[in-house]
């Protein structure tokens, strides 16, 4: 491992080399370094964790600014500075900005197939070096690229990845970019790092200081860690119950509670320290397609869009909001022509940029999702995202082949240079804004001590509990007594049952047996629970239909019907979407979660003994079974004991 320069040498010499690329001469190094230290942190300062953790006053609106921000300069200093990079910069090194990539591997350094087989070479650092692309994305071992593990871990990785592009070509920093959106669906960062409940749980709670609060947290653990961008918060408006790929990523089904809470995790994002993305514009709420595989179609009227997708877009946009990225969604009401909004100029420069006036960055979703791939192969996808008026082009496959694509159509006039000059320019202006210049280095000593520690998981705590909805509750079974009894804790999700098992078995008195039935329990797994359900004080059973696919948690229904039948005091929660209870409306007790992660379970088991309060409203409505026009429980439904 490479150790950083902490030397006054050091830093003046790396001051002379971001001088260098911003046009100011090499006599003025000295006093170039001298202000960086008057201005920002240094260098030597990030690194022996001398960073604000109160960022003062920002740059352009934002709420707040990363520690060795550009505060103090002007939106025109940011400008010409940018101007000047651009002037110095070839077209390779501009078409590389426009890429936001994956590298594979824990240290920079370390040789990984995932890179040969993606770039051609061996290391992340080369592949920096290769590409000199305008940012990565981190994932964790699910995706394969295995990038997060600890927070040193992390911090080095960071580090390690802008030396490599701030000694590479023109010199500049990358947005480290990851989608940490809170939740148990869309997460990269695992423990130790602080694990929040998601937007729809937060919107359960119906507080704006809880959401702000989940987004600083959140957005603090990121940016100690050398993460500057995080793809959040979800904007999308979910009015169906059956959306396979929002859901509980979204704040819900009403429009002014998810533009409130959009602009207010963007406020929160800002004031820990990174940039916020909302997404998907111009709305992913109201589908039954999961763009990762298919390309799903809104049929809302333009007034519908107004109405319902947009606000959410509107508000964000009104409060600093750093990047919106696109959808791969057909919207014929937008553009009759039925391609993806991620390709369609009437949406994207048409809608987005002219009519809404977004001036930041415009990221394009994955365009390696089936959304994007079907109709679009490798060499024409980012060609179309851009003409579209797209300025990052994120995790485009075969990248040789996509960056090529780029670079030989600016250079048949397919793409004029001026355009590409003009996305450049907002990433220049973005990454001068964040502080990336002209130190990107975090404190791998401070990364360790911020992420995890013990007020965030406090802070934490304190808001899942607030998040947990009571929905039904028949003579009196909840709250359990405090009484000795055996509990039965059963259903979907090993872990979420262990964590649960756990919790209740804490309390005096309480001994409890696991039994996991899976998503699509069989008869001789249901009848295994309904004998031991018979044995047992309390039953406590785990829904979450979402897991079941197709079969839409049918058989969890049929298992909940024959614990229920027992005669025994059952209890349900729900802990993915809060729609369960559709297949089995006359469950004593039933509760939503919103999340199945160990803190939302810890939450539920103190709800349950009546030690917390439920205070949760429902974000949305639950339909009934057979008719998705008539609720069951309304909008802003919560019980309370």
């Amino acid at each position: 491992m490479h150790q950083q320069p902490t030397s006054r040498r050091h830093v003046i010499a790396a001051a002379a080399s971001t001088a260098a690329a911003l046009g100011i001469t090499a006599s003025s190094a000295s006093a170039a370094a001298h202000a960086v230290r008057s201005a920002t942190p240094s260098l030597s300062d990030s690194l022996s964790g001398k960073l604000p953790d109160s960022p003062s006053a920002p740059v352009s609106g934002l709420s707040g600014s990363p520690a060795g921000a550009s505060r103090s300069l002007s939106s025109s200093a940011v400008r010409a500075r940018a101007a000047a990079l651009l002037r110095r910069m070839s077209l390779e090194e501009k078409v590389g900005q426009l890429f936001v990539i994956e590298i594979y591997g824990q240290t920079a350094d370390t040789e990984h197939a995932g890179n040969r087989k993606l770039y051609g070479v061996p290391t992340a650092a080369e592949v920096v070096r290769k590409y000199r692309p305008g940012g990565v994305i981190y994932f964790d071992a699910r995706r394969g690229p295995d990038n997060v593990r600890e927070p040193r871990q992390i911090a080095r990785l960071s580090n390690e990845l802008q030396r490599a592009a701030v000694r590479t070509g023109a010199r500049v920093p990358l947005l480290v970019s990851i989608d940490q959106e809170g939740g148990s669906v869309v997460y990269r960062m695992l423990e130790p790092a602080t694990q929040l409940p998601g937007n729809m749980a937060l919107a359960a709670t119906r507080s704006t200081r809880d959401v702000y609060d989940s987004a600083e947290l959140i957005g603090t653990e990121l940016a100690a860690v050398g993460i500057n961008q995080n793809y959040a918060p979800v904007a999308d408006v979910n009015i169906n119950p059956a959306n396979p790929v929002i859901g509980v990523r979204s704040f819900g089904s009403d429009t002014q509670l998810c533009a409130r809470f959009v602009s207010t995790a963007v406020r929160g994002y800002h004031r820990g320290g990174v940039a916020s993305a909302a997404k998907h514009f111009p709305g992913h709420g109201d589908t039954d397609v999961d763009s990762h595989t298919g390309l799903p179609e809104i049929t809302h009227t333009r007034a519908e869009l107004d109405r319902i997708d947009l606000p959410p877009f509107r508000a964000a946009i009104r409060h600093g909001v750093d990047t919106i990225m696109t959808a791969h969604i057909v919207v014929p009401s937008l553009d009759p022509s039925r391609v993806p909004a991620t390709m369609s100029r009437p949406i994207v420069t048409g809608l987005l940029r002219d009519e809404l006036g977004f001036t930041g960055v415009i990221a394009t979703d994955a365009l390696d999702m089936g959304g994007a791939t079907a109709d679009f192969p490798p060499d024409v996808a980012p060609v179309r995202a851009f003409q579209a008026g797209c300025d990052q082009l994120v995790l485009a496959p075969k990248l040789e082949v996509a960056f090529g694509a780029v670079r030989d159509a600016v250079r048949s006039g397919a793409i004029p240079q001026e355009r590409l000059d003009a996305s450049v320019l907002r990433i220049l202006e973005h990454k001068l804004r964040r502080g990336l210049f002209p130190s990107p280095y975090v404190s791998e000593r401070r990364a360790a001590r911020i992420v995890g520690s013990g007020r965030h998981l406090s802070q934490a705590r304190q808001i899942t509990e607030r998040t947990v909805t009571l929905i039904r509750n028949e003579n009196g079974a909840l709250p359990l007594p405090r009484t000795a009894a055996t509990v039965l804790v059963t259903g979907w999700g090993t872990a979420p049952l262990a964590a649960l098992a756990r919790a209740i078995g804490e309390r005096r008195g309480q001994r409890t047996t696991t039994l996991e039935t899976g998503s699509k329990p069989d008869t001789s797994k249901i009848k295994e629970a309904t004998d031991a359900a018979r044995s047992h004080d309390v039953t406590v059973v785990l829904a979450n239909a979402a897991a079941a696919g197709k079969e839409d948690g049918v058989a969890q229904a049929q298992l909940i019907d024959s614990l229920v039948a027992t005669g025994r005091r059952v209890i349900v929660a729900g802990v993915r979407l809060p729609f369960d209870i559709r297949r089995f409306p006359d469950v004593p007790a039933y509760l939503a979660t919103y999340n199945y992660g160990t803190p939302s379970m810890t939450a539920l088991a103190r709800v349950l003994y009546g030690e917390v309060a439920p205070r949760g409203k429902l974000p949305a409505p639950i339909p009934t079974l057979d008719n998705p026009d008539r609720s069951l429980y309304p909008f802003g439904h919560g019980l309370r004991y």
